[in-house]
């Protein structure tokens, strides 16, 4: 098992980012939160959890050891594969994970694209002695990290990491700019939980 990889990021693009380890580079999966916090040229560190396929290795990436965990138990689950793992923690941190869990809170998951209500009651049953109790209390996102890019772009990628069509992206973004321009500090994380929640009610 690869534990985690570490070097300087020599590209990024949409959900992966390349990371050059001893002169090999390294596409490593990540959610929109983890890619947001990563720059070009810069050193980075990052946990990852290499998934077998017949015809493929895939290397999904975490900004720490609790996302990798979270997400190797969140997979294990049936009907529940790495792709859709990663997009649940790309809408809720692990421990908004344990909380929803704990709480029975299925409306937190069906915030996860590709999660309905069946799913997501079968989900709480699966993950309820499995989670965990939640280490602490957090915000139920993760605050992407801001960027040398604006707010609309970050949040834009971020949706379309999540599965969205660009247009429907653009909707969101649209729908949001209103927050987005009264936050004295702008908030990308608080931006993509509100997105969502427009995306949800229009499905």
């Amino acid at each position: 098992m690869i534990a985690f990889v570490q070097g300087q990021v020599a590209a990024i693009a949409a959900g992966t980012a390349v990371v050059e380890v001893g002169g090999v580079g390294m596409a490593v999966q990540c959610t929109p939160a983890t890619l947001a916090g990563l720059r070009p040229g810069e050193h980075a560190r990052l946990a990852t959890s290499l998934v077998v396929r017949e015809d493929s290795l895939t290397l999904y990436g975490f900004a720490d050891d609790d996302e990798r965990a979270t997400f190797e138990i969140l997979q294990a689950a049936p009907g529940v594969g790495p792709r859709l793992a990663q997009a649940m923690l790309g809408v809720h941190s692990p421990d908004a994970l344990r909380l929803a869990v704990a709480g029975g809170d299925a409306k937190a998951l069906i915030a996860v694209p590709g999660i309905g209500k069946a799913k997501a009651a079968k989900l709480l049953l699966e993950y309820k002695d499995k989670l965990g109790a939640p280490h602490g209390s957090v915000p139920a996102q993760k605050p992407v990290a801001t960027g040398p890019a604006p707010w609309s772009e970050q949040l834009h990628a971020a949706l379309v990491g999540l599965g969205y069509a660009p247009r429907e992206a653009d909707e969101a973004v649209a729908a949001v700019t209103p927050e987005a321009e009264a936050q004295s500090t702008t908030d990308v994380g608080a931006l993509l939980r509100a997105a969502l929640r427009t995306l949800n009610r229009t499905r």
